[in-house]
């Protein structure tokens, strides 16, 4: 594997990183003005970068081949494609913003695995960002800085994200999971150890090829706008619990009244999972996983069989609660488990997947670590 001094013929002025996210309630919430609970994962990209003053940004993969390059001033919405298209789209909106970065050699390396829904855009993003202004000793608060990853991802790359990755990124702390309030854009650190309750907390990637997730992600976003236009509110965040039903009469459409049914209630999970973290019952937390996938799997309808398999696997073999997580489509599933069930359970799941003829899983390490940062 090339060094960054090969490909560069430099020196790095240092290195930054940025974790994956994954999250632990509240699916498709973000968009609608509503809550989330992410932590930050032990896996993250890493940035190490070299200052340039000639207004140009050369970018290098420790995973691909050659190297891209691109001048600043010349950067427009579709005019960088592929991998780069997410530097390039933190260099734009720094310089949309104001900010002025001279220009940067960077090299990124990440163990996030790709495809997996663990936020890997998100964190290429805001580990770009952060390297870009570290290298001129730009102080941004982070929360700035996810706002501004968003936006990248949003009109340079052209995604229909929501904040929480972005966020989840900059803002997560070791031993946490982020309690975020999108409509207040307000955050608060919930302490997360399930270890100390002899818990674990397990991450399975169910290696499924994303089946058409942006159009179905953009479909699910477009569906919740429609709705919350028709009921004549701002975001479907303003339809409270209690007022469900008659919200729902009120919906001309049966896929659109399902889309909210699963928004508005997996919003008022998330409060009950933050109530029960708050008061010591983590165990009691698994019902809810539970219900959460069921409203995924039903209602919003972004689960594929190798999400349902694992999670219907999971639970029989003595999970506490599982459910898929992130946009859906393929990715990874949780599972809260007894901390000896641990490796048990994943064996039921690996042999329910060779059974069914699908890809093997593959588990990950779901410890709450924290969010971007200087390594060097």
């Amino acid at each position: 594997m090339s060094s960054f001094g090969d490909v560069f013929g430099t020196t790095p002025d240092g290195s930054w990183r940025a974790p994956g996210r994954v999250n632990l309630i509240g699916e498709h919430t973000d968009y609608n003005d509503g809550l989330v609970l992410p932590i930050a994962l032990p896996n993250q990209i890493v940035v190490t970068a070299s200052k340039r003053d000639d207004g140009r940004i050369a970018v290098a993969s420790a995973g691909r081949g050659g190297v891209t390059e691109f001048a600043i001033d010349e950067l427009a919405p579709g005019s960088v494609d592929d991998w780069a298209s997410y530097p390039a789209g933190a260099a734009w909106i720094l310089r949309e913003s104001g900010y002025s970065i001279g220009g940067a050699n960077l090299r990124f390396e990440s163990d996030i695995p790709s495809g997996a829904g663990l936020s890997s855009s998100a964190a290429l993003l805001c580990a770009t960002l952060v390297a870009l202004l570290g290298l001129r000793d730009i102080d941004v608060d982070p929360a700035e800085v996810a706002r501004l990853a968003q936006r990248a991802e949003n009109q340079y790359v052209g995604a229909p994200v929501g904040l929480m990755d972005q966020t989840a990124s900059m803002c997560c702390t070791e031993g946490h999971a982020l309690y975020f309030d999108i409509r207040a854009m307000s955050t608060d650190q919930i302490p997360f150890n399930p270890a100390a309750d002899g818990l674990a907390l397990l991450v399975v990637d169910v290696k499924a090829p994303h089946r058409h997730v942006d159009g179905e992600y953009a479909a699910r976003r477009k569906s919740c706008e429609q709705a919350a236009a028709e009921l004549g509110v701002p975001a479907l965040r303003s339809i409270a619990f209690e007022d469900l039903d008659a919200a729902l009469a009120r919906l001309s459409d049966n896929v659109v009244r399902r889309r909210v049914r699963h928004v508005v209630t997996e919003i008022r999970r998330v409060e009950d999972a933050v109530a029960l973290m708050r008061s010591g019952k983590l165990r009691e937390v698994g019902p809810l996983f539970t219900a959460s996938h069921v409203s995924m799997r039903d209602d919003f309808e972004i689960t594929v069989p190798e999400l349902d398999v694992a999670v219907d696997t999971a639970l029989e073999a003595g999970a506490l609660g599982a459910r898929m997580t992130g946009g859906g489509f393929g990715g990874c599933i949780i599972a809260l488990v007894e901390a000896d069930a641990a490796d048990s359970v994943l064996a039921a799941i690996e042999k329910a997947f060779a059974e069914k003829g699908f890809t093997a899983p593959a588990a990950l390490a779901a410890t709450p670590s924290a969010g971007a940062s200087r390594l060097s």
